[in-house]
């Protein structure tokens, strides 16, 4: 029996920015190893038919047929050509997917994916998540932000919660409802990078009170000289905390609460949620109406546009017309009937999707590795995928186990890039092989150890 890998924390001092954030956009490319790469921010993950369509067109057109799902719910197409530039903006502006040629690198915004669509019925912060982005957009000053800040919507059943937001607005139930409030009302807990305290605001101010958030961490990096891009990358003595957020929100009209507990106020919420269904993993989820939500996941979080244009198919046929993309490199298609889930699931699973929560492909992920990244050390996707060929997730023949059922992931340098948030087994090429170990952000720093294959 192999041995079980080690546990470390990940973690490092902030750094100090000395120059802007590169991070790709739809309209500043990155010139990867096959080519341009853009990344087009998807707010909440919600496309319409309309906008999966031309999606797949720019990545038949432009690039090299597939589409790539990232760990924020937006869509990196890749191996474009030099000089596509225009002629995806313009494709991307005309299907609505380009509001702002200024803000589109910000629209980082992670909301609930299965929200509205479960049996309990839980808070639509989606709603939420448009006025965010519609006052994101129409804010000037918001445009001094990274393309790395990230808000978290979470519906109450704390999935993204716990994905590493800059600024997360969680919704608290309604004693009225005896269930989570709508997403136009209610209240919600707002809580900035690693504070531990949250302010408790009324719902119909929580998109203000996020964007307000984040115009403060601005003055806060501003002021620290730092260049910080995150609010937890802040130095010592220029850190954000959520009564700086409350003054700025008292000064524009804003009622927030100080709640000094806030991990435990979450974890009130979380306790008065009915059993919510795993929006992380693929299956079929019953709605309140009858109605059907159908997740599935694509393998390493890669599509290759057939797929991609038979999930638009089936949302367009069966379902509302919409699809929503999980930060699980996941694709979820609300409103079929009862009667064509099952078998649209079936003709999913048929053309390489992943609808069975027991798959070996759940909770399996992987940079994007050679030959598509020059800095890999080899091609991981291809590693990754012969240790499921072989009934294995990690090179020593392991499972995730060792971290009681924790995702798996598979980089090609120290970077990590696209790695999950929490604990996590990290399998990581080095010149020497594959080094193995569980990641747990709270592990102490004795723990640090790792080992080769």
């Amino acid at each position: 029996m192999p041995p079980s890998p080690s546990i470390r924390p990940l973690g490092s001092e902030p750094p100090l920015r000395d120059r802007g954030d590169a991070c790709p956009g739809a309209l500043r490319l990155h010139p990867a190893a096959d080519g341009g790469l853009a990344r087009v921010r998807v707010p909440a993950g919600d496309l319409t038919v309309r906008q999966a369509e031309a999606l797949a067109d720019a990545a038949d057109a432009l690039g090299d047929g597939r589409l790539s799902l990232t760990s924020r719910g937006n869509v990196e197409l890749r191996g474009l050509a030099e000089g596509c530039g225009g002629r995806l903006a313009a494709l991307l502006r005309d299907a609505g997917l380009l509001p702002s040629e200024h803000h589109e690198r910000i629209r980082n915004i992670l909301a609930s994916p299965l929200a509205g669509l479960d049996r309990n019925t839980p808070a639509d912060v989606r709603l939420w998540a448009r006025d965010l982005d519609s006052s994101l957009c129409a804010s000037r000053s918001a445009t001094a932000l990274s393309g790395r800040f990230l808000f978290v919507l979470d519906d109450g059943r704390g999935d993204v919660a716990a994905l590493g937001g800059d600024v997360s607005l969680v919704a608290e139930p309604s004693a009225a409802a005896g269930r989570t409030g709508s997403g136009a009302g209610g209240t919600a807990l707002l809580r900035v990078g690693d504070d531990p305290a949250a302010l408790r605001i009324a719902g119909p101010d929580a998109p203000r009170a996020a964007l307000t958030a984040a115009l403060t961490f601005l003055d806060a990096a501003a002021a620290s000289g730092s260049g910080a891009w995150r609010i937890r990358e802040l130095p010592d003595g220029h850190t954000l905390t959520a009564r700086h957020v409350a003054e700025r929100l008292r000064a524009a009209g804003v009622t927030a609460e100080h709640v000094t507990d806030g991990a435990g106020a979450l974890r009130s919420v979380a306790a008065a949620a009915e059993e919510f269904p795993d929006s992380s993993a693929p299956g079929v989820v019953e709605g309140a109406d009858g109605r059907r939500a159908l997740c599935v996941l694509a393998p390493l979080g890669r599509l290759s546009t057939a797929q991609w244009r038979l999930l638009t198919a089936v949302a367009a046929q069966d379902g509302s017309g919409a699809l929503r993309l999980t930060p699980w490199r996941g694709i979820v298609l609300p409103g079929l009937p009862a009667a064509a889930a099952g078998a649209r699931s079936a003709e999913l699973s048929a053309a390489g999707l992943v609808t069975d929560p027991s798959s070996p492909w759940h909770r399996l992920g992987a940079c994007t590795g050679r030959p598509g990244c020059a800095k890999s050390l080899t091609d991981v996707r291809a590693d990754a995928a012969a240790a499921v060929a072989s009934g294995a997730r990690t090179p020593d023949g392991g499972p995730a186990a060792p971290a009681g059922g924790a995702p798996v992931h598979w980089s090609g340098c120290e970077r990590r890039c696209g790695h999950p948030h929490g604990t996590w087994v990290d399998v990581l090429a080095t010149p020497d092989g594959y080094q193995i170990s569980v990641v747990r952000p709270d592990a102490p720093p004795a723990t640090q150890e790792t080992r080769p294959q």
